[in-house]
């Protein structure tokens, strides 16, 4: 029987398991060479971003890099590009910033925000979906309502609800 390969480190591979994994918890190794790079030891800041600063903000701005000093986990400097007259607004809740970073990246890791002025890349347009054909009116079956009026009312509605492509407005 032949063993299993060893990996760089001399360790041998993690059991395979069958199953659906999340891709939150596969992002650490597939970018974790590029993040480390720009000085995110983790992808949890970029992937959170929005929740971060919020969804207007997280349009005209994007965090470049953090920069912690060697051998420290505290202190680190969190370089922020924005775009546009962003950067006087985000300098306004700073603060809010810095504590909302603070809990993704825990221990303090960022005290202090870099605003540099620049190009933010756009969100990719996301390709409209055709519209659904609108499914006719269930058959509805209301030869138990006595009421002609109430019957023809009922009947009125189910076609009306059959064709809509919104809620019916009420009021």
């Amino acid at each position: 029987m032949a063993k299993p390969p060893k990996d760089r480190k001399g360790q041998e591979p993690a059991p395979r398991r069958n199953g659906v994994r999340d891709v939150g918890s596969l992002l650490p190794d597939v970018g974790g060479t590029a993040f480390r790079r720009f000085g995110f030891v983790q992808g949890a800041l970029l992937a959170r971003w929005k929740d971060v600063v919020g969804p207007v903000y997280a349009r005209w701005s994007i965090p470049e890099s953090l920069r912690i000093p060697r051998g420290q986990t505290t202190g680190g400097v969190l370089t922020i590009r924005v775009e546009g007259p962003f950067s006087l607004q985000l300098q306004h809740v700073a603060p809010q910033i810095i504590d909302r970073a603070n809990r993704i990246l825990g221990a303090n890791a960022v005290a202090r925000l870099k605003l540099v002025q620049g190009e933010v890349p756009k969100p990719a347009e996301r390709p409209q979906a055709a519209p659904q054909p609108v499914a006719a009116a269930p058959a509805v079956n209301l030869s138990g309502v006595r009421d002609e009026g109430l019957r023809s009312a009922l009947e009125d509605l189910a076609a009306q609800l059959g064709s809509a492509k919104a809620p019916p407005r009420i009021g």
